[in-house]
C-alpha cells in the first residue's frame, strides 16, 4: 500500500544519502553544540564514531568504542526519561530488541540523564538493552547532534532538564539512530530535528538487515 511504499522510499533515501556522504571526516570531541535542533551537523555514513566515555545505570564508566568493538550496535540518542516521545520510542525499541539481537546487534541508548534516572527508566519499562548516560553531553557533541535549548523551552522546563541531567548545561541531543559495525564505522544514520518523529521500528529493522554482520545475515 502507499504507507508501506512510503517507508521503503524513506529507507532508500536515507541509505542513498548516507552512501553519498561516505568518508565525511569525523567530528572532534570539542565540537560545539548547535544553536538549535535544525542546525546540527551529525556524523554521516563512513565516519568513525568517537572514543567517548559514558556511564552505565550503576554509575560505572564505559567506553563507546570498546562496547562497539565487542558487538555491532544500534546507537540511539534520546532526550531523556522526562520526554514522553522518547519513552514511547524506548518501548518500541524493546519490542524489536530480540530481532536486532538475532541480527547480531546490541542496542545502546544514550541520553543526558544521570545514572539514577537511567535505572528508573530501565525498571519502569522493563528494558533489556543498555541505557548509557552522557551527562556532560560529550558524546552528543562529538556525534554532532547536540544543541542549545531555546529560551522558550528553558522558561517552561529548565528545572526538569537540570533534575534529570544533574547539570545546568541546557543542552539536548536531536533524537538520532546510528548503525555501527565492530570497526566503529557508521553504516546508517537517521537524525530528525522534529523530536515528535522517530524512525519506525520496522524501518530500523530493514536497515539493520541490510547492514547486518555477515554471520547474522539470513
Amino acid at each position: 500500500d502507499n504507507h508501506g511504499r512510503g517507508k521503503v522510499a524513506l529507507l532508500s533515501n536515507l541509505v542513498f544519502a548516507g552512501v553519498l556522504a561516505a568518508a565525511v571526516p569525523t567530528f572532534t570531541l570539542a565540537a560545539p553544540a548547535a544553536a538549535d535542533a535544525g542546525s546540527v551537523r551529525p556524523l554521516l555514513v563512513g565516519s568513525t564514531v568517537p572514543d567517548v566515555a559514558l556511564t552505565d545505570p550503576a554509575g560505572e564508566p564505559v567506553r563507546l568504542l570498546e562496547l562497539v568493538g565487542r558487538q555491532p550496535a544500534v546507537l540511539i540518542f534520546y532526550r531523556g526519561g522526562w520526554c514522553p516521545y522518547c519513552n514511547l520510542h524506548l518501548g518500541q525499541l524493546q519490542q524489536v530488541n530480540d530481532d536486532l539481537v538475532a541480527l547480531g546487534y546490541q542496542i545502546l541508548a544514550i541520553s543526558p540523564d544521570d545514572p539514577a534516572h537511567l535505572a528508573t527508566s530501565v525498571q519502569d519499562q522493563s528494558l533489556e538493552y543498555r541505557l548509557l548516560s552522557d551527562r556532560g553531553m560529550v558524546a552528543a557533541r562529538a556525534f554532532g547532534v547536540a544543541f542549545h535549548v531555546s529560551e522558550e523551552m528553558l522558561a517552561r522546563g529548565a528545572e526538569i532538564l537540570e533534575t534529570y541531567a544533574g547539570d545546568d548545561h541546557h543542552l539536548l541531543p536531536v533524537p538520532s539512530v546510528f548503525l555501527v559495525g565492530r570497526d566503529g564505522v557508521i553504516r546508517f544514520q537517521y537524525v530528525n530535528p522534529d523530536y515528535e518523529v522517530r524512525l519506525p521500528p520496522e524501518v530500523l529493522l530493514a536497515a539493520a538487515r541490510a547492514f547486518a554482520p555477515p554471520s547474522a545475515a539470513p
